[in-house]
């Protein structure tokens, strides 16, 4: 325990709470008094001792429930059981937090067991041993990130896990068994990603300012968390800023055109001839026109809240934006965006549209009726959306009339490439409708997506 406390001391002054040497050993000799059983006897202990001003308190609490929480594997059923932990568990989970306590995978037999048999709990518990094992708590870089990954994926077991699923498939290669434990081994690969950019983000809560918004840049935009979203809101200005710069001087460059000599000689005849002033042919420019439409529901919302607010601030490039939401059903959202701070228009975006289970048929036959007439070459049309149907129309016959007028479709699935076309996905029936398809996860992505767009209004 000691050392889980001086790892939740290192989050505590990585999140502003100054933390003296003195109240560290006054932290331990509380946790002695209180014990290790009851959580919330713990916290309070805790945050006698180590929270000092109201701002304090705030940062302790939030820090407190990040350090110490007990989250069921992300993924389906398959994954993650039915074996989450009852509310003892959670009671007891101040000591076995991701990097603080448990027992490893132990091997192929050990780690395919667990995937195949769904046990959440077990897996959980491998993966928090993992985690300690490697000094997860040690992460300071970006850079790290994919090593802490590797390390702890090797912890549980996942070379000779990689072994035995060869040997699956070299026997038959479509052994239902072993595509069902590749699902499985990337859903928990993803967990532990999860994981790591959790603690990353943690432990660099106060670190250097730009070390702290190369993270957040490429952290997935659906693991952030809401303490940052003014951070991340600033970054966008940045980024967009940045952008409005570089391709509003390229294009200024690019509408000079070639030197008009004929214009130039007549203009400096006065001069007697010598080239005092210059004139250059005229390049008329189109810039593009963006149809922008965002899935606003469940985790996709957290992404499409970032694209528009994007695309919204560099309206000096593109100036000419409509902009759609829907879940169960579709609607503009372009006038709110005119008439209303870019902030306030996304979230009222969200709070508008984002109730309700996604209907992909339906929202994209509503675009195609609403937008058809306007799409032209000029047209650039964006979709972004896990392509999740709910085992309804996928909307490709649509999206296919869309495509044929526009000059490009792109869509933008938040969603890592090795979940697309599981489930009730339909990425493969919507992706032939589209020019390009990307896994669009993080704010280097969206700056990627709109930096090439912007490029068109050479």
């Amino acid at each position: 325990m000691t050392q889980v406390l001086s790892n939740f001391i290192k989050a505590l002054r990585a999140s502003d709470v100054r933390v003296s040497t003195a109240e560290s050993i006054d932290a331990a000799a509380a946790l002695e008094l209180v014990g290790f059983e009851h959580r919330t006897l713990i916290k309070e202990a805790l945050g006698q001792v180590l929270a000092k001003t109201p701002d304090d308190k705030s940062r302790f609490n939030d820090c407190f429930e990040r350090f110490f929480t007990f989250e069921a594997l992300s993924g389906d059923d398959a994954l993650a059981g039915e074996q989450g932990g009852d509310d003892a568990q959670r009671e007891g989970a101040a000591g076995d937090d991701a990097g603080q306590g448990g027992s490893g995978g132990g091997g192929a037999g050990g780690l395919a067991a667990m995937l195949e048999r769904g046990d959440g709990a077990a897996l959980q518990q491998a993966l928090a041993s993992a985690a300690r094992n490697v000094q997860l708590q040690n992460i300071r870089l970006f850079t790290q990130r994919g090593m802490y990954i590797r390390r702890i994926l090797e912890d549980m077991g996942i070379e000779p896990l990689d072994d035995f699923l060869f040997a699956l498939l070299k026997a038959n290669d479509d052994d239902p068994r072993a595509l069902k434990l590749k699902e499985q081994k990337a859903r928990l690969i993803e967990n532990v990603a999860e994981l790591v950019d959790r603690q990353m983000l943690m432990y660099t809560a106060n670190a250097w300012p730009k070390l702290r918004e190369e993270v957040l840049q490429k952290t997935p935009l659906a693991r952030i968390e809401m303490r940052d979203f003014k951070v991340m809101q600033e970054l966008v200005r940045k980024l967009a800023k940045r952008l409005v710069s570089l391709h509003s001087r390229r294009r200024h460059v690019s509408k000079r055109g070639q030197l008009d000599v004929r214009h130039t000689i007549r203009k400096n005849i006065e001069y007697d001839g010598l080239l005092f002033e210059t004139v250059w042919k005229r390049v008329r420019v189109d810039r593009p026109k963006v149809i922008a439409v965002c899935d606003v529901s469940g985790s996709v919302a957290q992404v499409a809240r970032f694209l528009l607010l994007f695309l919204y601030s560099v309206a000096e490039v593109l100036p000419k934006v409509r902009a759609f939401a829907f879940s169960s059903h579709l609607g503009e959202v372009t006038q709110l965006f005119e008439t209303k701070p870019v902030e306030d228009a996304v979230i009222e975006t969200v709070n508008t549209y984002g109730m309700g289970s996604t209907d992909y048929g339906g929202a994209l036959a509503e675009l195609e009726r609403l937008t058809l007439a306007d799409i032209d070459q000029r047209t650039t049309v964006i979709i972004l959306g896990d392509a999740r149907s709910n085992y309804g129309d996928a909307g490709e016959r649509s999206l296919r009339r869309i495509h044929e007028r526009a000059r490009r479709v792109l869509w933008l699935n938040p969603e890592p490439m090795a979940f697309w076309n599981s489930g009730d996905s339909e990425m493969q029936k919507l992706g032939a409708a589209c020019d390009k398809v990307e896994s669009c996860r993080s704010l280097k992505h969206l700056e990627r997506v709109v930096s090439e767009i912007a490029r068109t209004a050479i």
